[in-house]
C-alpha cells in the first residue's frame, strides 16, 4: 500500500469513531505528521467560560498520536505518556493542533504538537512517548477509504 492511501485510512478510522463525531474533530495526515482540527463549542468550556484543558489535550495527544501512526503502517500505536503545558485561554473559533514525529528508537517514538487559534496564537504544547500495539490496521475498526 502506497503512503498516501495509509494516511486517508488513517483519517478515516478516527474521523469514524463516534468520539469524534461527537467532537466534530477532523485530521488530516502526512508524512510524521498530523493536523486535527475542534471547532470551539459551549460544551467544552469550564465555569469561567473557556476552553477546558481536557479538550486541550485531546487535540495535542491525537495530532502527535497520528503524526507518529502515519510511519506505522501495520499497526496502532499506543500513548506511553503525554505531557501538556496550557498557556492561553480560548472560547471561541477553532484549535488546530499540528503534530510531528521527531525520533523512533525500536518500538519507541517521540512526538510533539502545537495548538494554536485560528489568529496564530499559541494556545499550549505538548509532547509524548508512543509504541506500537499489537491491534492491527484494518475494516474492522475503520481502517479503511471512504467516508467517516
Amino acid at each position: 500500500m502506497d503512503a498516501e492511501m495509509h494516511f486517508r485510512k488513517l483519517e478515516h478510522l478516527y474521523q469514524a469513531a463516534p468520539v469524534s463525531r461527537w467532537y466534530g474533530v477532523s485530521v488530516r495526515v502526512g508524512d510524521g505528521r498530523a493536523e486535527v482540527r475542534i471547532p470551539v463549542r459551549p460544551e467544552f468550556f469550564h465555569p469561567a467560560g473557556a476552553v477546558h484543558g481536557s479538550v486541550y489535550f485531546r487535540a495535542l495527544d491525537d495530532a502527535a498520536y497520528f503524526a507518529v501512526n502515519s510511519r506505522v503502517p501495520d499497526v496502532l500505536v499506543l500513548t506511553v505518556g503525554f505531557t501538556i503545558h496550557l498557556m492561553s485561554p480560548v472560547s471561541q473559533g477553532e484549535l488546530v493542533a499540528e503534530g510531528r514525529m521527531l525520533h523512533e528508537a525500536g518500538r519507541l517514538f517521540v512526538a510533539e504538537s502545537e495548538l494554536r487559534d485560528l489568529e496564530g496564537r499559541l494556545l499550549a504544547k505538548g509532547s509524548g512517548t508512543f509504541t506500537r500495539s499489537k491491534i492491527a490496521l484494518g475494516e474492522e475498526i475503520g481502517y479503511r477509504n471512504g467516508p467517516a
